[in-house]
């Protein structure tokens, strides 16, 4: 089960929205939703967690790049929402690594075509490939929410309720229950 909210904290305080996130496919997507919920260019934060497997907070403060912190990767990428916050940047991986590789001739054949049974085994190894590159574990900037009052090590202990927790934190938890 997910649970995803947008905080906005404006000069009244935070203020909560509860979000659908069924049109986002896109950070760029989830960035413009977000700013959406701050006409004031105000710092808003997106709150996403997935019971028990993993959280995630995406930070943007006007119109600065997003920032983002995901808690366990590994949990994140077998998520479609988690995957829309495992960017190849946050990752640490170079998008363009994998077409280089496919761009060269390796099959062996001279005219570039293979077997069936070749093109399956480079598949099923691709998608090995792209699964061990997502480490097990915290990825993102951790200092995200440290001028709000959450330290780089409160929010890497944070684990089943850590929405909760951040709202606490930020003094926004009644806000938040309002969209709950």
């Amino acid at each position: 089960m997910y649970f995803a909210a947008l905080l906005a904290r404006t000069e009244d305080g935070w203020e909560a929205s509860d979000t659908e996130l069924d049109d986002v496919e896109t950070l760029s997507d989830l960035a413009d939703l977000a700013r959406e919920a701050s006409p004031d260019e105000d710092t808003v934060l997106v709150l996403i967690e997935q019971e028990d497997a993993w959280f995630g907070v995406v930070r943007l403060d006007g119109e600065e790049d997003p920032r983002i912190y995901v808690s366990d990767a590994a949990a994140a990428a077998r998520s479609s929402y988690g995957e829309i916050l495992l960017t190849d940047e946050l990752l640490g991986r170079d998008p363009d690594d994998g077409d280089v590789l496919d761009a060269l001739d390796l099959d062996g054949t001279e005219d570039g075509d293979s077997d069936e049974d070749d093109d399956d085994a480079e598949e099923g190894a691709g998608a090995a490939g792209s699964a061990e590159s997502v480490p097990h574990g915290p990825v993102g900037d951790a200092l995200i929410l440290d001028d709000l009052g959450v330290s780089e090590k409160e929010l890497r202990l944070m684990s089943t309720d850590a929405v909760t927790e951040i709202a606490e934190s930020l003094g926004a938890s009644e806000t938040l229950e309002t969209v709950r």
